[in-house]
């Protein structure tokens, strides 16, 4: 099956369109980078006595600085690097790129009656801002962001993501997840969601094909066509 015939099929009809954050609708950390972010949460571990580990040191994501905490079992300190990362999210979309397409991806999605929910691991704060500033707000039915100091539930757990069918009244193989991670392939096949992996980055698209993601494109713009052209028909 082609990939324009396979989008054809996942996007056709008024079935939910739910999408990740940073990557199919912006660049989040574009002009607060995400390595500075990171460097911020372990100066902040330090403060508190935390011991860095070699790994973490290493990781230019501080998603994966939350990850590693949840993993201690020490609350205090977990609610610390949330609240933090919560407060670098909000700075950070304010000077986020937007995602070439995206916007036409949710207008024409609502165009054709699909309702949309956004389901990501940063924060519905950070999420919400965005929207709100972009003017999208209005076209979004839902917003999953991250569960408040438990990085275990965020992707590819598939709670977000069950969480949004939910929002939105659906089932799960009526909706489709647009991800640029193998977090987002992982979550959505576990939740039974059809996915269309967003390679924006050329190494991503056999990576997403050996993932078996429903669909692999290289552009938002092809979304925005397949409903456009779903739309006419």
């Amino acid at each position: 099956m082609t990939t324009n015939a396979a989008l054809s099929r996942l996007l056709a009809g008024r079935g939910p369109l739910l999408l990740d954050f940073d990557g199919p609708v912006c660049s989040i950390f574009a002009g607060y980078p995400a390595a500075s972010v990171a460097d911020e949460l372990r100066s902040l571990l330090r403060e508190h006595g935390v011991t860095i580990t070699e790994i973490l040191l290493e990781t230019p994501d501080p998603l994966d600085v939350l990850r590693w905490v949840g993993t201690r079992r020490q609350p205090e300190i977990t609610r610390l690097v949330e609240d933090a990362l919560c407060e670098a999210e909000l700075h950070a979309v304010r000077s986020s790129a937007p995602t070439m397409y995206a916007k036409e991806v949710i207008v024409a999605a609502r165009k054709s009656g699909k309702p949309i929910a956004v389901v990501s691991n940063n924060s519905a704060g950070a999420v919400m801002e965005y929207l709100t500033a972009k003017r999208l707000a209005p076209y979004i039915t839902s917003v999953i962001g991250r569960a408040y100091a438990d990085p275990a539930l965020m992707k590819p757990n598939p709670e977000p993501i069950l969480h949004a069918v939910f929002d939105l009244g659906a089932e799960p193989g009526e909706c489709v997840l647009v991800g640029d991670s193998l977090a987002d392939i992982t979550g959505a096949q576990a939740a039974g969601v059809p996915i269309i992996g967003y390679a924006n980055r050329e190494e991503k698209v056999q990576t997403f094909k050996d993932a078996k993601a429903d669909a692999v494109i290289t552009s938002m713009g092809d979304i925005a066509v397949a409903l456009i052209c779903d739309d006419t028909d």
